[in-house]
């Protein structure tokens, strides 16, 4: 069955007011929604969508809630995304073309890809959130993005319930960026993601960590897709902490992009500093070595944290608000940019 097929009898699945969607963001913060409706194919969505219940209400659409800060409750309708479904939609010489619903759990899908024997997203794995989180953020990890994989995304339009299909240059991927992050957003829900997985498969193996993983299991070559995935899932799980044990939305930073004028200025006075020269001749730095710099790494504030293996990821140590994350955030940026110069950018939304 199609990913996004529709029920002949739409009926999503809608929750009482005061609905808690601690369970919904992977910060953990304890904040509920006016009202909440479960939405597992197109159907669910549109009928939701012209509901009584949910007309002239500000709409939230939320898959596992990795890349969102919620600092209140939400008085609206949440859109619970639970779109299920994977399949090969076609192939030719050079790839597989997969289709996979919004609502996937996007490791499980890595990890699926894998297991039939189609490779190509492997640096991606362990990522927390869904599917169609993914291409909101053109997620990347280890040498690669996800626009680099995607073939085309397919979404219902907020306001009038009608699907559009979005090709890879539709959707305007940048850094951590897209356009469903920019002029498109809550204007659109996904609802599945085509992925371009290529048959000649080359092991991108390159990053610091991935290749020093790599040689000490004796595979500096990658011999297969499978000791890529295997040396990220183990270079994640030493680094950064398990939303489901103590809850962040994985890196909070951007890691900033400075021309090359400003960048030799400051190596003069920062030798030491981790920097990685672009394509188009400007330098991106790693932002978490800026913060571990000004000492925040291991630093807390009441119950949000700066993780003390990794500088990038923020926590809530359990009770923090979305506020105490925000007012973390705030008191690293001033003194990066005391220290440095440089501009950071949270990645997940603040809601």
């Amino acid at each position: 069955m199609p990913v996004s097929a529709a029920s002949a009898d739409p009926s999503p699945v809608w929750f009482a007011a005061g609905y808690p969607l601690r369970a919904h963001n992977t910060f953990g913060f304890d904040v509920r929604a006016r009202l909440a409706c479960r939405i597992e194919n197109e159907a669910d969505l549109v009928a939701a969508l012209r509901d009584p219940r949910a007309q002239g209400l500000r709409t939230l659409v939320l898959g596992g809630g990795s890349n969102v800060v919620l600092t209140r409750d939400f008085d609206g309708l949440v859109l619970l995304v639970a779109l299920a479904g994977k399949r090969v939609t076609r192939e030719d010489d050079d790839a597989w073309y997969v289709e996979a619903g919004a609502g996937e759990n996007w490791h499980d899908f890595v990890a699926w890809t894998l297991e039939a024997g189609m490779p190509g997203l492997e640096n991606l794995a362990l990522i927390p959130g869904t599917v169609g989180a993914a291409p909101i953020q053109n997620i990347g990890a280890y040498g690669l993005e996800m626009a680099e994989r995607c073939a085309s995304v397919r979404a219902i339009e907020l306001e009038s319930g009608t699907p559009c299909e979005f090709d890879a240059a539709d959707c305007r991927f940048g850094y951590r960026d897209s356009f469903f992050k920019r002029e498109g957003r809550d204007r659109f829900v996904i609802t599945s993601v085509t992925f371009r997985l290529p048959k000649a498969w080359q092991p991108n193996a390159g990053y610091a960590d991935l290749a020093r993983e790599l040689a000490q299991r004796g595979l500096p070559g990658a011999q297969c897709a499978r000791d890529v995935f295997d040396a990220v899932v183990a270079v994640r799980r030493a680094k950064l902490p398990d939303p489901l044990v103590l809850g962040n939305a994985g890196s909070f930073f951007k890691n900033p992009v400075i021309d090359a004028l400003q960048f030799d200025s400051l190596v003069v006075r920062e030798p030491r500093i981790v920097s990685y020269p672009q394509a188009d001749g400007r330098v991106k730095l790693a932002a978490g070595w800026l913060i571990d710099q000004c000492g925040w790494k291991g630093r807390t504030l009441r119950a949000a944290a700066v993780h003390e293996r990794q500088a990038l990821v923020l926590v809530n140590r359990g009770g923090a608000t979305g506020n105490d994350i925000l007012e973390l955030a705030q008191a690293i940026r001033h003194d990066v940019l005391a220290r440095f110069g440089v501009e950071l950018e949270q990645e997940p939304v603040s809601l």
